[in-house]
């Protein structure tokens, strides 16, 4: 596998840190202030029908991860979270890509923002469940799982990931040959 050198920019290393971070803060702030609000405002009541039950608003606290897997294992999922958090920590030094620090942003704040419910909710911490709110299509999650910003961030940052690996994007701006390259 051979690599062509990233095209000079003025942008450097700790810019796309800086990049990551403000992405990761933004979503999480964002995650913390829909979940305090949806506490305050869902509490006890029945879902709320959006768009004509395209989308509906209602509470659910998960103690486990999308469609109720490992709902005993609460404790393991935040392990898993605190790793994936040290992990893109570690790899940040080594980013000199845009795609990776938006993917690995939105990854890292989306994993923060659960993190913290798992740490800081009850029934206590390593062992808080995470709060939900949006669930399409049907209310309780009976179509597609309640989710959260967190959650959707993850996804996002996932699927882009994704993209940027089976394009060849590598961490430090390079592009490797052989895989996105069409008959380069």
């Amino acid at each position: 596998m051979t690599t062509e050198p990233a095209p000079p920019t003025a942008t450097t290393g700790p810019t796309r840190v800086a990049l990551l971070s403000v992405i990761a803060a933004v979503i999480l702030a964002a995650d913390v202030v829909t979940k305090v609000l949806a506490v305050a405002a869902f509490e006890g009541r029945p879902p709320v029908q959006l768009l004509g039950g395209l989308v509906y608003l209602q509470l659910i606290r998960n103690p486990g991860a999308a469609f109720s897997l490992a709902t005993g294992y609460t404790w393991v999922l935040t392990i898993v979270a605190i790793a994936v958090v040290v992990v893109i920590v570690r790899v940040a030094r080594r980013l000199r890509s845009p795609g990776w620090a938006i993917a690995l942003g939105l990854v890292l704040g989306g994993a923060l923002g659960n993190l913290t419910d798992r740490i800081f909710r009850s029934p206590g911490p390593l062992q808080g469940h995470v709060v939900d709110m949006v669930s399409l299509f049907a209310p309780d999650g009976r179509v597609w799982p309640v989710f959260n910003v967190a959650d959707s961030s993850i996804v996002c940052g996932g699927i882009l990931l994704v993209l940027l690996a089976l394009t060849g994007r590598e961490l430090d701006g390079t592009r490797s040959r052989g895989r996105g390259d069409a008959g380069a």
